[in-house]
């Protein structure tokens, strides 16, 4: 008889009725998404809509008890990060996930070379690199930093904002993750540098075959960039779908909004759409 055929891998991450409360206020209400291997997803909404706070759960780096309560599963390769003990839930953190935050300039420790706090990376995650100094130069050089040999003993002040922001994406890729997830990494970064970045993490996802979790409130930098869009909005997921298909043909009138807000060459707005919360539901 011939073998059956194996069955089709699971997606990488899952997630599954996450809510997020702090106190009586609910942050985000039930909200489920897949990620599958080797695919970016861009999650766009306002500040507030319960983003990056999403985005932070998937590792619980959120106040424990009482403070904060997480409600739902993330499953990381069938494993609910809800249920791991702090030291399983250290080794998914940086090695697994690894994050790549919107201010470099206060994500970057002052007092540090940026080599030493790469270094720091490499020594939790890592501790079967013989050559440290080694490995942080090829990573620096990797993420497009000049003389890296020479570099790597800066400290964060002796370096721009884009430069700083490739020093975060060095820090986040040496520990070989699995998902990166780039919280508003163009935010701080004037537009030449923004377009930058996002070519840069475009072309790092395809070397490496990761998965990219990209947050933003910005429908500009998602075009070309990511597979699949969801669009939050006041802590649920109002659209989703094909990047492509949510940007040609947008269903939810919150999302019609936020790319009508997309400035586009050639075209003049006397004035934004302005969204009139009261039809969008609560």
């Amino acid at each position: 008889m011939p073998s059956a055929e194996p069955a089709p891998a699971g997606p990488l991450l899952e997630v599954d009725g996450l809510t997020i409360r702090f106190g009586e206020l609910t942050a985000v209400d039930g909200i489920s998404f897949r990620l599958a291997a080797g695919e970016t997803l861009a999650v766009v909404g306002e500040s507030g809509s319960g983003k990056s706070v999403s985005a932070l759960a998937l590792t619980r780096l959120l106040p424990p008890p009482p403070a904060c309560r997480l409600g739902g599963a993330i499953r990381l390769e069938g494993r609910d990060i809800l249920q791991l003990d702090e030291p399983s839930l250290h080794r998914v953190r940086g090695k697994e996930i690894a994050y790549i935050f919107q201010e470099p300039s206060s994500s970057l420790n002052p007092l540090f070379t940026i080599g030493a706090q790469i270094g720091e990376a490499i020594r939790l995650h890592r501790p079967d690199v013989k050559d440290p100094v080694a490995e942080i130069v090829r990573v620096l050089d990797l993420v497009g930093i000049r003389d890296p040999e020479k570099r790597h003993r800066d400290y964060p002040h002796q370096l721009s904002g884009g430069m700083q922001q490739r020093v975060m994406i060095a820090m986040a890729l040496v520990c070989q993750p699995k998902i990166l997830v780039a919280d508003e990494p163009t935010t701080a970064l004037d537009v030449t540098i923004q377009a930058q970045i996002i070519a840069l993490l475009r072309d790092l996802k395809q070397k490496l075959g990761m998965s990219v979790l990209m947050i933003t409130h910005n429908f500009g930098i998602v075009h070309g960039f990511a597979d699949r869009v969801i669009v939050m909005f006041r802590g649920k997921i109002v659209e989703e779908g094909p990047a492509e298909t949510v940007l040609r043909s947008p269903q939810h009138p919150y999302t019609k909004a936020l790319i009508a807000c997309i400035p586009r060459l050639g075209q003049k707005q006397e004035r934004l759409v302005t969204i009139d919360y009261s039809t969008l539901g609560k």
